[in-house]
């Protein structure tokens, strides 16, 4: 504050001004944000997308990012990827992404923090395990779930439920969670499509990398797939003979310098005699981000073959139907014996059912506080079991 006077030093038309200045006129600008359900004072130097993107960093949901694995769990060692470090990573790709395109990095990266928030434990066999669980009430998604938690499970304020996003940030949100809806007509608006893209590329990369630490693939196994043997003779080219030891982690940079440089420089020029149009008009018009057909053909083929020799891995298989059991058995019992769920739980159980409340409960757990639950459960203790 000003010694002479009680006017912010810095307010947020300096904000305003900055976008104005740093921006594409068809980013999302923070000018033109619609606002929070439950409304608040503009903050004298964040603008609203800042201040959502630090309410998601600082939230207990994402904090128990750490504990839930992407796709190999626990028990195959500790180097592989986290929720967490998956989502600092797409974070990062999308912002590289957001700011080339003059985009809105604020809105980009709350977004990206979010995406993953609503995963439950044991990577995709938990949703699954859960999806199939909760059939007749509609079913699991962790994208839909992500909603629940930043709307009404993070207790953060007195005066409401939830972190009080603006509605740019939960209608993103709400997209990803209807994705099959947004892949016609009207579009997603660009920072949305960004961070679509950064995940897909993150994930593409780093389940490689991690696959390869493991053991699960080889160098060699890849090098059949034309967008490693573009990457591996790119590494080739800028570093002459690479001994082999390195090699993993110069594929990961290259895989993802080759799909992000891709995706600007297709896109860059899309959108460059677009300047003067707004975020409203290129969602009306349907513009949707894209890879070069011959990346995106390459960018298949990946997954297609990660898909079949990575996560159906006769290593992971067992590992993965274990862990689906320990979540279907805690499902069952706590939906039998809704009284053994932590209190906040059991009144969601009174206000919608013992199954949603019982979903909710399992799905914010990381893997391990699951594994304790179960043993809590399966043994002859009685009584709720512990909230996260």
């Amino acid at each position: 504050m000003d010694a002479f006077n009680d006017e912010p030093i810095i307010d947020l038309r300096r904000y305003d001004d900055r976008e104005h200045l740093l921006l594409a006129s068809f980013a999302t600008h923070s000018r033109d944000s619609l606002g929070r359900i439950h409304p608040e004072q503009d903050h004298s130097y964040r603008g609203p997308y800042a201040r959502d993107r630090d309410r998601i960093l600082h939230s207990s949901a994402f904090r128990r990012l750490s504990g839930k694995m992407q796709v190999f769990t626990g028990e195959m060692g500790i180097y592989h990827r986290t929720r967490l470090t998956h989502t600092f990573e797409v974070s990062s790709v999308a912002r590289t992404i957001s700011r080339v395109l003059r985009l809105n990095e604020d809105l980009t990266e709350a977004l990206a923090l979010m995406h993953d928030i609503g995963h439950p434990p044991y990577g995709h066999c938990g949703e699954d395990v859960l999806d199939e669980c909760l059939a007749d009430v509609g079913g699991f998604s962790h994208n839909q779930f992500a909603l629940v938690i930043v709307q009404q499970l993070e207790k953060r304020y007195q005066a409401f439920d939830g972190l009080n996003l603006c509605r740019e940030t939960l209608g993103g949100q709400d997209i990803r969670a209807n994705k099959k809806a947004a892949s016609v007509g009207r579009s997603p608006g660009l920072e949305i499509q960004v961070v679509d893209a950064a995940d897909s590329i993150a994930y593409d990369a780093h389940d490689v990398d991690d696959a390869l630490q493991l053991g699960l693939l080889s160098i060699e196994q890849l090098a059949d797939l034309s967008i490693i043997r573009r990457a591996l003779d790119a590494i080739n080219h800028a570093n002459g003979s690479v001994p082999k030891q390195q090699v993993r982690q110069l594929l990961v940079h290259e895989l993802i310098d080759l799909q992000v440089s891709d995706l600007i420089n297709q896109n860059g020029e899309l959108l460059l005699p677009l300047q003067g149009r707004s975020s409203e008009d290129l969602s009306e018009a349907g513009l949707r981000l894209h890879h070069s057909p011959v990346l995106e053909a390459e960018r298949n083929e990946l997954e297609r073959f990660l898909f079949d020799a990575v996560y159906r891995h006769e290593r992971l298989i067992p590992v993965r139907e274990a862990a689906g059991k320990r979540l279907l058995v805690l499902f069952e019992k706590l939906v039998a014996n809704p009284e053994r769920l932590p209190m906040r739980f059991r009144q969601r159980a009174d206000h919608f059912s013992p199954a949603i409340a019982t979903g909710e409960y399992l799905a914010g757990m990381t893997d391990n506080f699951c594994d304790r639950q179960f043993q809590q459960i399966t043994s002859l203790a009685s009584g709720p079991l512990a909230d996260w």
